[in-house]
């Protein structure tokens, strides 16, 4: 699990492109950390009533905010910007584009704090910050292995190296399905329950087939053979006939594995030569599919035993 804290700098680099972000003073405290993953409005602090103050949040003030202030006496003013910022706030935020005043600036400098300036809607950057502060928090890990989306169901490919897990994927993508990361897949944990996989910007499009090499395998097989990201809705381990302790015939039981917390339906495919492995896992997916629908084949077909022995 990612442990690493949320800092004002990671936020904005991260961030400065969507949400419109301008450092406008306070370089040199971006190294500050972000406490809790949501927003602040100060008008109350400023406004001299400080009891439930949030100073772990990123502080934003909009037009509210500006007019009270610009209403106060310079003295006054000067004074409330200097006690805003002796909480050591992580940042502050101006939406709509409104230009700091230059006794603000002066604050934010001289508490090290960063200030930063972007031309939208309040409401809409508090929106906004807050779903990228969630992401940003979320749990996160990494797993050895591949991720697919087979029609709309996220698969993650394991098995040992050698085992064909390159094979499959490569099968998938010449069905038209997509990739959405080969080899090392990232997972963060969103509200809680659902795991979204991803891979490493670095490494996007391309993919590692031995004997060939690294391939673009958006430039082999289209824009459409990638996704960024993909929620995992099933892990597929392929392993050797010879490892396969039992293989189960029926698929009566569901089993499941663990990642963050949350349970991923879990699949064994036993691999021999012969075998179409891109269109078992592909059957895999399916076959997951119609379960998250209600549908279970073994499961009826149980029924069906047992409605036959009670007419004998």
């Amino acid at each position: 699990m990612n442990a690493a804290p949320v800092t004002v700098h990671k936020f904005y680099t991260e961030q400065m492109s969507a949400l419109g972000l301008h450092l406008v003073a306070g370089a040199t405290g971006l190294n500050r950390v972000i406490r809790e993953p949501t927003v602040n409005r100060p008008g109350l602090a400023l406004a001299g009533f400080k009891k439930y103050f949030a100073p772990r949040r990123m502080q934003v003030i909009g037009n509210v905010e500006t007019a009270y202030l610009r209403s106060l006496e310079p003295v006054l003013r000067r004074q409330r910007y200097a006690e805003l910022f002796k909480w050591r706030v992580p940042c502050v935020v101006l939406c709509r584009g409104i230009k700091p005043d230059k006794d603000l600036l002066k604050a934010a400098e001289a508490a090290d704090t960063p200030v930063f300036q972007t031309s939208l809607l309040t409401m809409k950057f508090i929106n906004l910050a807050t779903i990228a502060l969630e992401v940003l928090f979320a749990p996160r890990t990494q797993v050895h292995g591949s991720m697919v989306d087979i029609q709309g169901v996220g698969v993650i490919i394991q098995g040992e190296s050698g085992i064909g897990k390159s094979e499959a994927v490569l099968g998938l993508l010449e069905r038209g399905h997509s990739m959405v990361t080969d080899d090392i897949t990232r997972l963060t944990l969103v509200d809680g329950r659902k795991l979204i996989g991803s891979g490493k910007e670095i490494t996007r499009n391309l993919m590692e087939v031995r004997g060939i090499g690294i391939i673009d395998v958006a430039a082999m097989f289209g824009v459409a053979s990638i996704r960024p990201e993909k929620q995992v809705d099933l892990v597929v381990t392929l392993k050797s006939w010879e490892q396969m302790e039992e293989v189960d015939r029926l698929g009566m039981e569901e089993r499941y594995t663990e990642f963050l917390g949350a349970k991923v339906p879990h699949m064994e495919i036993p691999v021999r030569p012969g075998r179409d492995l891109a269109r078992l896992v592909e059957v895999a997916a399916f076959q997951t599919k119609l379960r998250l629908n209600g549908i279970n084949p073994a499961r009826e077909l149980s029924q069906r035993l047992t409605q036959a022995m009670q007419k004998l």
